[in-house]
């Protein structure tokens, strides 16, 4: 039988980070609003801020991911993820599927000792389009779209799971709201790390 897979969103799912990633987007584009910056996570992040390159008071000499790298390294787990992985690993086949870059990725799951329950991690250094990180999970691993499920807290991360046939779970303590959340026709809309275990579960029993 093919191991199930989780493909977890990184930021707002595991990591407190909105905060973090908001101070330096804010930095690089100071006219943002927490309201748009939230907005923007409706579709692929990556594409979000191409109306702002032009303004003047975009700061085109900060790099993103420099500045948010020592942020990252002190954001929080939400609390409960750190059991909640402990236990999905034990089951299933879990994978990052991000659009921060790997590496600080790697350097947090290590920093609280669950680095090892993660088989890949694909951030933004691999590929933008999160779509196309989807497809490499399924090539490398052999997958139909119906082994694995996507958790994540974002509109645009279920927008293009969807892409490729892959359901989600969404989480509503990250980076979008419920409402939001709900727009993406996710299989189960789960409010604390807890109830991850039941919704994953019924996920691949449906």
């Amino acid at each position: 039988m093919t191991k199930k897979n989780i493909l977890f969103d990184f930021d707002g799912v595991i990591v407190d980070s909105f905060a973090a990633c908001f101070e330096v987007s804010r930095a690089i584009h100071p006219i943002l609003t927490e309201e748009t910056y939230r907005k923007r996570f409706e579709g692929n992040i990556n594409h979000a801020f191409t109306d702002q390159e032009h303004d003047d008071r975009c700061r085109h000499d900060i790099n993103f991911f420099d500045e948010l790298r020592p942020r990252l390294a002190q954001a929080p787990v939400f609390e409960g993820m750190l059991d909640v992985i402990d236990e999905l690993h034990k089951e299933y086949r879990l994978v990052i599927v991000s659009s921060t870059i790997s590496a600080p990725i790697r350097e947090y799951l290590e920093g609280h000792n669950i680095a090892n329950h993660f088989d890949d991690i694909l951030g933004n250094d691999i590929h933008t389009s999160k779509v196309e990180k989807i497809k490499m999970v399924l090539q490398k691993y052999t997958l139909e779209a119906g082994d694995c499920v996507f958790v994540t807290d974002t509109l645009g991360d279920m927008r293009e799971a969807a892409e490729v046939g892959v359901g989600a779970i969404a989480v509503s303590w990250g980076f979008q709201r419920h409402a939001t959340l709900e727009q993406g026709k996710p299989f189960r809309v789960v409010d604390a790390p807890a109830d991850l275990l039941k919704a994953v579960s019924a996920y691949f029993h449906q």
